[in-house]
């Protein structure tokens, strides 16, 4: 049955199709006043003291270190742990825990999504989010109140290693090994991590490794939290095309001690574990892809009302008319695909990581990538040759030219996440069938 008080509309500023249907004219079933509250909450947090500095931390590559402790006092790091995790601070804009659900973690998602330059927003501490939910799932009771308390208030980082430089999307072929010591006591890790977002900065790393010298594939796959700082780990930052200031690194261990209660779970057991931190992050990066989409759709649509050639605006023509309605039909469907996912999670919480779901949330995350590149592409040519340039009225259409690729690359390339899709739905069918 529906609760009447979901029935929301959040009047929203700017053009068209430039903010969510319910942020807009439109009223939804899936938001309540708490979650307005907190998109208010946030957006003037960040368009105060994140959004104009974003481009000069983006060029310097680096969020500063006071901006990183703003953002964790107020509430956005790791913001839906239970309180007794969060040093028994209220959730951000005082939400109660109660009330917490998905739709507020994906408002924060599209919110610092809104930023012009994804990287500073990673560097706020993006890994800290996909890596720190291995603890709270697999952890002990004991793992989780050492290290997520300083996570939530900034005082330690967290990474995640799954991407090394010969295993990607495929993890059952990572090769980094932690064989145990002789006195059983600890692991002697050996190596490579690569593309590891906030790396360089982060204090300890969540890292699968290969523990069993005898299994091969998916078996025999650990999770390990390794401090950073132990000897034999050496770190360099990676220089790529877009998110310069996210600190992507390449970590090398070599014969790097680690005591063996830093073990996540059940030796051998981690494959599991790592594919189940996935179905967030999908979800994550769609969020993320369908609001840079919108910006590419505001920054473009601004720019046709203000240019003229002809005589006249470049809106007024009907061939540009005819790229903001291809922008906002792809734009809308994929958000309203995202938003129903998301209510059949908070409606069925353990369903997260149910095949139908997967599945879903695999192909949603191709499609919002699809999209993003559809509107960068179709906002650089509403700009022309501004949309090239890293100066001027394009140069935010432009940074998102590269940031895009890490949406689309990240947390499964399109090709193996649409495979994914379509065989997790066969294996449903097939299952079926044999009832």
């Amino acid at each position: 049955m529906q609760r009447k008080d979901r029935n929301v509309t959040a009047r929203g500023g700017g053009p068209p199709f430039t903010e969510q249907a319910w942020a807009g004219s439109l009223e939804s079933p899936y938001y309540r006043e708490s979650h307005i509250k907190l998109r208010n909450y946030i957006r003037q947090y960040l368009e105060s003291e994140v959004f104009p500095y974003a481009e000069e931390w983006e060029l310097k590559g680096e969020v500063p270190r006071q901006a990183y402790d703003v953002h964790a006092a107020k509430g956005f790091i790791l913001p839906g742990l239970p309180r007794k995790y969060r040093n028994g601070k209220n959730l951000p804009a005082d939400i109660p825990d109660e009330e917490w659900d998905l739709f507020h973690s994906l408002i924060i998602t599209e919110e610092t999504s809104r930023s012009p330059h994804m990287g500073p927003i990673w560097g706020l501490g993006s890994a800290n989010t996909i890596s720190c939910p291995a603890i709270l799932n697999f952890g002990t009771e004991e793992q989780r109140m050492k290290y997520l308390p300083d996570v939530h208030s900034g005082k330690i980082r967290f990474c995640l290693g799954i991407t090394e430089p010969e295993a990607g999307s495929d993890v059952s072929s990572i090769r980094s090994t932690a064989k145990l010591s002789s006195d059983g006591k600890h692991f002697i890790v050996n190596g490579s991590k690569k593309w590891i977002t906030n790396g360089i900065w982060a204090d300890y790393i969540v890292s699968a490794v290969r523990t069993s010298s005898t299994a091969s594939g998916a078996s025999g796959i650990s999770l390990l939290i390794i401090p950073l700082s132990s000897p034999g780990i050496t770190r360099r930052r990676i220089a790529n095309s877009g998110v310069h200031a996210s600190g992507s690194t390449f970590i090398l261990f070599s014969d790097v001690v680690v005591p063996r209660e830093n073990l996540l779970g059940e030796e051998n057991k981690g494959f599991k574990m790592v594919m189940s931190n996935f179905n967030p992050e999908r979800l994550h990066l769609a969020g993320s892809a369908l609001q840079m989409a919108r910006t590419c759709y505001r920054e473009a649509y601004g720019h046709a009302l203000r240019r003229k050639t002809f005589g006249k605006a470049l809106i007024e023509n009907q061939v540009m008319r005819a790229k903001f309605a291809g922008m906002a039909r792809m734009i809308e469907s994929a958000h309203a695909w995202m938003e129903q996912i998301v209510w059949h999670i908070v409606q069925h919480p353990r369903s997260e990581q149910t095949a139908d779901v997967g599945a879903r949330l695999a192909l949603l995350k191709v499609q919002s990538g699809k999209v993003l590149e559809y509107c960068c592409r179709e906002a650089q040519q509403v700009f022309g040759g501004l949309g090239y340039s890293k100066e001027g009225p394009g140069r935010v259409v432009e940074q998102i030219s590269r940031d895009l690729r890490v949406l689309v690359v990240g947390g499964g390339s399109e090709e193996i996440l649409d495979d994914l899709g379509i065989k997790l739905t066969l294996s449903l069918a097939q299952s079926k069938a044999s009832l």
